[in-house]
């Protein structure tokens, strides 16, 4: 067994198979106030707004959508196979009198990031916020321990399936429409056990970058977050002992970065990459 992330800041465990065998599901996290609501003074910053978030069944997804969905988004959850971590997501948020649907779908394909899409324009007309949160880590102790199933793994749920999923949304996105991309602070530190991870974060930032300056005729932000190890103790240990990035924000903490980046009141932030820190 190794350790994996399929939605970053959420470990789980899943058995190093072939490409093409079924994910194993990772268990979901405890009730907790980590995992809920980003504020407690909703203002109403995304009313009107619908916005599809990736792994949004647990971990920094979950916060995420739950933050968006107080601040009056309609949610759709696109998840790969943990059915009973997505359904409390969206019972949690149909708590907050939004609409949230949930889809079943692996983003490193291109074909199913189209029927992501599709989806959620049926069930709600539109789409104004996408979230690319999809991602996988299996610390290795070195590079000869990153075997080419693993390294092909990581790259197409990390950067493929972003990358996919991103040109699906766009003929959807109306000006004023937000990319969020979330990414990790190996984009700049080394972690010694997280290289072939370490190679997409870093490769996000200048996706976002480049990504920003294509739509900024057209209006639409794309921006990403860092948001730490959000409480994975295995990546924390990655790190030089000592350092600040061994200390991870609570998930409560990072949501509201996700909803600034979303919200218009930041229209004139694009190309950015907000990095949330523990204090």
């Amino acid at each position: 067994m190794v350790y994996a992330v399929t939605n970053r800041g959420h470990f789980g465990q899943r058995r190093r198979a072939r490409h093409d065998q079924e994910h194993q599901p990772r268990p979901q996290a405890a009730a907790s106030p980590q995992a809920g609501p980003s504020s407690d003074c909703p203002v109403g910053k995304l009313t009107g707004k619908v916005a599809l978030v990736a792994d949004g069944d647990s971990g920094i997804g979950r916060a995420v959508a739950l933050a968006f969905a107080k601040e009056g988004a309609d949610i759709a959850i696109v998840y790969l196979n943990e059915h009973r971590g997505a359904e409390e997501t969206r019972r949690a948020i149909l708590r907050e009198n939004v609409r949230c649907i949930l889809v079943a779908e692996d983003t490193a394909s291109e074909a199913r990031c189209h029927r992501v899409i599709k989806r959620t324009i049926a069930a709600f007309g539109r789409l104004d916020i996408l979230v690319n949160n999809a991602a996988e880590q299996q610390p290795q102790p070195d590079l000869m321990r990153v075997a080419r199933e693993q390294r092909e793994q990581t790259l197409r749920t990390n950067l493929l399936g972003m990358f996919y999923l991103t040109k699906a949304a766009m003929p959807h996105l109306p000006a004023g429409g937000a990319i969020i991309n979330t990414t990790a602070v190996t984009a700049w530190r080394d972690s010694a056990y997280l290289i072939d991870d370490d190679a997409t974060t870093a490769t996000i930032v200048s996706f976002t970058r480049s990504l920003a300056a294509s739509l900024i005729d057209r209006g639409i932000r794309a921006n990403a977050a860092t948001p730490g190890a959000a409480g994975a103790a295995p990546i924390r240990a990655g790190f030089r002992s000592g350092s600040r990035w061994e200390w991870a924000p609570a998930l409560d903490q990072i949501a509201p970065g996700y909803v600034s980046l979303a919200e218009q009141d930041d229209s004139f932030i694009t190309g950015q990459v907000l990095r949330v820190r523990a204090a």
